[in-house]
This record gives structure tokens, C-alpha cells and sequence, in this order.
């Protein structure tokens, strides 16, 4: 997972974005600040939601959401379709299966609500994984971004619960991305001295 995520950092894949995009200057993530791998357990779901804004500290506004799925063999009736929404959230304009090697962009906004709200159907001992990566862009709205909206969350129609999906405490979120972009070496020698084997 290293080296794709290093892939999906480099010059060709940006302007390949910038040319689908039409969006200027697209910088990466040096933090992968909520991406990385993600794996959803069979039950589990994301609700529907939009992305935080921007990273303050650098001064640069999120744009571009990059999703490349993992999962083999995976089949219609398990779910999991990411959902992509109106503005006003009156209905789901396009589902995506979260099939092997399908890989997702689309750019965020303040009305760019996606998740997968139902629940997976996956069997036991599998599950709904993918790879994140984001791209920013310095801020073109400084005095909108100043306040950096958070992750915004919303039911659908007929649904009155848009909690957060259950979540892993942070301390294993980033050992799970810390693992995925270290040298093995680093990985091991930390997992020595905090005890763990």
C-alpha cells in the first residue's frame, strides 16, 4: 500500500487530476489527514456526510476526494455502493460498487454528500476496504475557510439517525496509516518499543 499511495502523490497522477478536473495547483496531502486504508466490518456503514474544508495550518482548501477499492470478488448483494447525493439531499444521483481496482474522484464542496449509509451485507470474516487519498488546493476563499468547516453529517429521506459510523479509537487509525507508509523496519522497531509484538 506504500508505494501506491507515494504513486497517487506524484506529479503524473496530479495532472492527470488537474486535466479531468479542470482544478489548478492540486497539491497533495502530506498528513493523509482522514485517509489512508478504510475497512468497514459486515453490519457497518458511512453515513451520508461532506468533508472538512481545508487544513489551516497550511493553508490549503480540500478539493479532490481519490477512493480506490480493494475488494475481490465482491458481489451486488453485499452493498456497500458508495451513494452520491443532491445538494438538497431529495435523492441519490449515482451509486458506485465498491468492486476491485475501481477507483473514484469526485470534488468536494460544501454540498458534495456521499457515504455508504446501508448497511453491509458482506459475509463474516470479509469486509468493505478501500484506499483514500485527498487533494487540496491554497485556499480561493480564505475568509469563508477561516472557521475550516468539519465533517458535515445528514440523514437521507426517511431516515432520521445520520450518526457517525462506528469508528476505530484514533491511536489504531494511526498505526493502521502509519503501517501502511513506513519503512517496515520503522514499523517494527515502534511496535518493539511500545511492547507489541
Amino acid at each position: 500500500m506504500r508505494g501506491v499511495l507515494h504513486f497517487l502523490n506524484t506529479a503524473p497522477v496530479l495532472q492527470f487530476l488537474e486535466k479531468l478536473t479542470g482544478i489548478d495547483g492540486v497539491i497533495p496531502d502530506p498528513y493523509y489527514q482522514g485517509g489512508g486504508l478504510h475497512q468497514i466490518e459486515p453490519g457497518g456503514r458511512l453515513s451520508i456526510h461532506t468533508d472538512f474544508a481545508a487544513l489551516p495550518n497550511l493553508r490549503i482548501e480540500r478539493r479532490l476526494n481519490l477512493i480506490l477499492y480493494l475488494n475481490k470478488d465482491w458481489e451486488e448483494a453485499y452493498g456497500g455502493h458508495l451513494e452520491l447525493w443532491q445538494p438538497d439531499m431529495s435523492e441519490c444521483v449515482h451509486k458506485v460498487l465498491p468492486v476491485f481496482n475501481r477507483c473514484v474522484v469526485f470534488t468536494i464542496s460544501d454540498d458534495s454528500w456521499h457515504g455508504h449509509p446501508t448497511l453491509l451485507a458482506c459475509p463474516q470474516g470479509m469486509t468493505r476496504r478501500s484506499l483514500a487519498t485527498y487533494y487540496y488546493t491554497s485556499y480561493t476563499r480564505p475568509e469563508e475557510l477561516a472557521g475550516s468547516r468539519r465533517t458535515t453529517w445528514r440523514a437521507r429521506p426517511g431516515s432520521s439517525d445520520p450518526r457517525r459510523p462506528n469508528r476505530r479509537p484514533k491511536a489504531a487509525v494511526l498505526r493502521s496509516v502509519a503501517g501502511a507508509i513506513l519503512p517496515p523496519i520503522v514499523v517494527h522497531a515502534a511496535r518493539r518499543l511500545s511492547g507489541r509484538k
